[in-house]
This record gives structure tokens, sequence and C-alpha cells, in this order.
């Protein structure tokens, strides 16, 4: 018996791929419908709630999951320092974003968190200690220019909100680099870990600030969980789909949902500097991601989801 290799044929890389952008468009279109969603409960209900009623309902669609792989699984998990570290940062970036959004417009706080690249760059030049060259340097200011350029032109535009978007994106940020030292750890595992942490906080903070919810706001913040898993494996399957290359550089699409949805749902029109700031930003990280990819040694294999960012807003 003779050993077979099977080459797939052009015609069905190019499906695949077109499947994988097609996911990674409507998954980030659904993360941008559940920024809209927390926007509006954020105006009625605390943040503590709303973490702790999500994580409860994202937990529940979770455990047939985490039952699968198993409990006690979960108590070996490699590196726990770094698995705890990346749990708190995954619940400051959830939490920090809806109190952002609770006072800003949206293309305004999804404009710092498109900045969480240019961050990681940063991130994994001082604690990864990875080389970084003269021209992502050049970029990376540059992308702090267009951070710059969203915040405005005074120094009064640095007002509280503008720093809780952007202590958010650092987190998040921070949550993409501890992904990174994380690669080997199983998806349902990250997840889960990070969902437990919201739960925690919303315990910790649900009291403070309740509001008695009517049956919409439980069921839309019940939602909030379910909507964000399903986004987040419809970018995952992209990643396995398509090339990374390929289908990343589409999470940009996030400002332009932002935009056209928090129009439509809350009159807000984005100031120039927001959308100049955002373009610059942009930018940047796409060279930065693009020199990244051209750097990277060639490997047939495919990607690791667990070594790329977690989504905004999990």
């Amino acid at each position: 018996m003779s050993d077979t290799t099977v080459v797939p044929t052009p015609s069905l890389v190019t499906n695949a791929t077109v499947a994988g952008i097609g996911l990674m468009v409507f998954g980030l279109f659904v993360f941008g419908a559940n920024d809209v969603m927390g926007k509006w409960l954020v105006a009625t209900y605390s943040v503590g709630q709303i973490l702790l009623i999500r994580s409860l309902a994202a937990l529940l669609i979770l455990s047939p999951f985490i039952l699968r792989q198993g409990l006690r699984s979960f108590w070996h998990l490699p590196r726990p320092r770094v698995q705890i570290a990346r749990a708190l940062c995954a619940t400051g970036d959830v939490a920090l974003f809806y109190w952002a959004v609770a006072y800003l417009p949206l293309a305004d706080v999804m404009t710092f968190y498109l900045a969480g690249p240019i961050y990681v760059m940063v991130m994994s030049a001082l604690f990864l200690r990875e080389r970084v060259g003269m021209a992502q340097w050049v970029a990376v200011a540059i992308g702090f220019g267009g951070v710059l350029t969203a915040l405005g032109p005074s120094i009064a535009s640095l007002s509280w909100p503008s720093l809780i978007a952007l202590g958010g994106s650092l987190s998040f940020s921070g949550l993409m680099v501890l992904t990174r030292m994380s690669r080997g750890t199983g998806d349902v595992h990250l997840v889960t870990t990070q969902i437990i942490a919201s739960l925690i906080l919303g315990l910790i903070a649900a009291p403070f600030g309740w509001v008695a919810p009517n049956m919409m706001g439980f069921v839309m913040m019940g939602t909030l969980g379910v909507v964000s898993m399903s986004a987040y494996l419809c970018v995952n399957r992209a990643l396995k789909l398509a090339p990374a290359s390929v289908v990343i550089p589409y999470q940009y699409t996030l400002i332009i949902w932002a935009v056209v949805f928090g129009y439509l749902f809350f009159d807000e029109i984005p100031k120039i500097t927001t959308l100049l700031g955002a373009a610059i930003i942009v930018g940047a990280g796409i060279f930065l991601f693009l020199r990244e990819q051209a750097q990277a040694p060639q490997s047939t294999e495919t990607p690791d989801p667990t070594e790329l960012p977690a989504s905004i807003g999990l």
C-alpha cells in the first residue's frame, strides 16, 4: 500500500479563503452589534450587573464544552500566573469598555481600542524581549500620534471617560500579549477562565448600583454573553480557514460598524479628529501586522487561534 499525499486544489483553497473572510467580517459585525447592546444597557444598568448576568449566560452555553474537557483539567493549566493575569486583563478590558461607552460615542471608544496592536508592539519589546526594528518604532510613533489626534487638540479633551477608554485599550493589549504567552492552551480553557474572572468581578460589583432588570433587560444582558461567544467562534473559524495575513486586517472594519451603529441607534456623529485619528491608527496597525508577517518564518501549518489577538468586547 503506497502513501498518497492529498494536495488541496486551488479552487478549494480559494473557497476556504473566501469563507474565512466572510466569517471574519460577519464575526466583527456581530461584535459591533454586541457593542450596541452593551452601550444601550449601560444607560440603565450598572456595569457590575451586566458582567454578572452576561457571564452566567456565557458559562451556561459553555458548560457542555467545559464538561467535555473535564473540570480537573482547569487545575492543571500551564503557567498559572500568566493565566490569572490574562483573565484579569480580559475582565478589565470588558468592564472598562462598557464603562467608557456609557459616556463616549462608540466610534471614540473603538478608536482607542484599535490602537491595541500598537501597544502590543511596545509591550512585546519590553516584556517579551522581541526585537523591534526602526521602521516598526516609527509606525508605533505614528500610531500614538493617531491616538493623540483622536483625543483632540485641546488638553481639556483628555477627560476621565477618555482615560477609561485608554485604560481599557491597555487592558486589551495586555490580554493580547498574555494570550500570545498562553500558546498551547485550548480555546475552551482560555475563554472559560476569562469569563469566570468577569463573573467574580460582577459578583463583587453588582450590589453597588443594582437596578432591578425587567424581562427585556435581563434577556439582553444574557444575550451579550451568547452573542460575543458566537462572534468569537466565527473569528476563530476564520483564522483556521484562511491565512492570518488575509483576514486579520479586516478587524479594522470595527470602526466602520462603530460609526454606522453609533449614528443609527444613538445619533452620534463622529468628530473629524476621531476619524482622522482612526485612519492614522489603522494605517500604522496594518503596517505593523504586514511587517510582522513578512519577518515571520514561512509555515504551512494551520494558525493556532490561541496565538492571535482576542476579540474586542468578548
